[in-house]
């Protein structure tokens, strides 16, 4: 069924139930806000800031998008991109769109504003909606976007060079309108991550989200009590179909703004949330908050916090391993997702797999996986290749690039670009992404396994491995160290410590640093290759 089909169930069903909730603990004193009637400001031990929405009035504001919409003449098929925060109004307006027939094109909310204006032009966008927080970017491309481009706005004091989406949607009608939506109809166009240059436009279909959702309930066994708290962008595939699975239950969920370790246990405690999906770092800091005193797991309600899971990001075994002696009840789950194959889940560790902490997982709900070498040859058990994934979220295309596209499907198979083995128990295991892998001296290092090691030691809080020059072997292996706050760490106890590698796999250079990441937690390693190699390895590392 379309991915809108579930919305208009649920408005049905659970008309009067909540359906989600916005947190900002950065807010203590009310303001003026959107859909005020439905505002509701606590006041308990701290006032924070927090509204919510029902099922039918998520509906009912998702219907007056897509008839604002019509209204404006979009069509079925036309795109309409979404730059916003995360808010209540980022999944009606997102609804809103598929409900009119149109394709949804969300935005990344770090984009610069050349990187709007390349992604808008890329996807074709004929309306953009855009909050407060982007004015300024998209005023300066106001002219480069066209005067065929509408622009809304979603906020107070509307600019002047757009158009006031809550007084213009207030005027329209509630009630759905009739466009025909079928499975086979395109929904959505999302970016990929862009780390090897500007982001290519990902082509997904109805069927696709509406299997992700299926999924993802079927993979964490949501049912209709759950809460699942978001803290992710609702740009990326991972928050939106991880949220899937509170859609096809009708179940609640908390958007939570901030990733803040108090102001995840109060969340949880709060709203009473059930499951919490976070990134490494994120799980970094709440353990180094436990660890510290900082944070204690007394002060807050968390006994019917039952799963946490964690994907975008290879996962150090060390830290579920420290996460479990705090919360060893926790069910504990990874996924493994591209925005090629409509996120996460298309390979995942399960809910009673623990032991196997470290691997991926297994194919996911619907799907299939197989490592191939460089012929495209299933490579024996045990031996590193690409991975490779197929099943009902396999995009589309790459939206109007024929070549990358053929270049990434061969015969209805994903090339995820991602080096991988399988077990003998059939698990499968990151090794690297492709283009990371490093050569020295004629021999393989996997950046992901020595990161794995290195990440074992109590006083590294973060670390990533890449390949910097060297004359001789070619490159080397090169540790960007992040200590812990408040420890310290000298070179020579670093290189103590790697004496339990393998030589060849020892980092050869140790720099002690920040390891930047992405909003979706992954390890920038082009940011990192240009800032210590000059991007000299830039090149060298798109190879194969």
């Amino acid at each position: 069924m379309p991915i809108t089909d579930l919305l208009e169930r649920n408005a049905k069903l659970y008309s009067d139930e909540v359906a989600l909730v916005e947190i900002n603990p950065e807010i203590t004193e009310p303001q003026r806000v959107t859909w005020k009637e439905y505002e509701l400001i606590q006041s308990t031990s701290n006032t924070y800031y927090r509204r919510e929405i029902t099922w039918a009035v998520f509906d009912e504001k998702a219907n007056r998008v897509a008839n604002l919409l019509i209204k404006k003449g979009i069509k079925k098929g036309q795109k309409v991109a979404i730059l916003l925060m995360n808010s209540l109004e980022w999944l009606p307006i997102y609804f809103g769109v598929l409900k009119c027939g149109a394709i949804a094109v969300p935005m990344n909310f770090r984009y610069t504003a050349d990187e709007i204006d390349y992604c808008a032009k890329l996807a074709d966008v004929d309306v953009l909606f855009f909050g407060e927080e982007f004015i300024g970017r998209v005023e300066s491309i106001e002219s480069d976007l066209g005067k065929e481009c509408l622009l809304l706005y979603v906020g107070n004091s509307c600019p002047y060079f757009a158009e006031d989406y809550q007084e213009s949607a207030a005027n329209c009608s509630s009630i759905a309108p009739k466009v025909l939506i079928e499975d086979d109809d395109y929904a959505a166009i999302y970016f990929s991550s862009g780390t090897t240059g500007f982001p290519k436009a990902i082509l997904l279909r109805h069927q696709a989200l509406s299997q992700s959702a299926r999924m993802e309930a079927t993979h964490h066994e949501t049912t209709h009590e759950d809460t699942f708290l978001c803290i992710p962008p609702l740009y990326h595939t991972g928050a939106k179909m991880h949220w899937f699975g509170s859609l096809y239950t009708g179940s609640k969920a908390v958007l939570l703004k901030g990733n803040r370790p108090k102001s995840i246990f109060r969340a949880v405690s709060r709203e009473h949330c059930t499951i919490v999906w976070l990134l490494v770092p994120w799980a970094q800091d709440i353990l180094a908050a436990l660890d510290s005193g900082e944070l204690h797991i007394d002060d807050y309600k968390l006994g019917q916090w039952r799963l946490m899971h964690i994907g975008a990001q290879p996962v150090p075994p060390s830290l579920i391993k420290h996460w479990l002696e705090y919360f060893p009840h926790h069910k504990y789950d990874t996924n493994y997702g591209l925005s090629e194959s409509t996120g996460p889940g298309c390979v995942h560790l399960g809910m009673d797999h623990v032991d196997k902490v470290g691997a991926i997982g297994l194919p996911g709900f619907g799907w299939k996986a197989k490592i191939v070498d460089e012929e495209g040859n299933i490579v024996e058990q045990g031996e590193v290749g690409e991975l490779c994934v197929k099943g009902p979220g396999v995009m589309v295309e790459y939206y109007n690039d024929p070549q990358a596209t053929a270049e990434t499907i061969k015969d209805g198979w994903l090339h995820t670009g991602d080096m991988a083995r399988q077990d003998e128990d059939g698990f499968y295991f990151l090794v690297d992404r492709k283009k990371d892998v490093i050569i020295s001296g004629g021999e393989n290092l996997y950046p992901v396994q020595i990161e794995a090691f290195l990440a074992s030691n109590l006083k590294i809080h973060d670390v990533a491995v890449i390949g910097t020059p060297d004359k001789r072997l070619g490159e080397i292996a090169t540790a960007i160290v992040q200590v812990k706050e408040g420890m310290t760490m000298t070179e020579d106890e670093f290189n103590n410590f790697c004496t339990k590698l393998p030589r060849y796999k020892r980092p050869r250079k140790v720099i002690f640093a920040n390891v930047p990441r992405n909003a979706t937690g992954k390890i920038e390693k082009p940011k990192l290759r240009e800032q210590y190699c000059g991007g000299r390895l830039v090149e060298e590392q798109n190879r194969g």
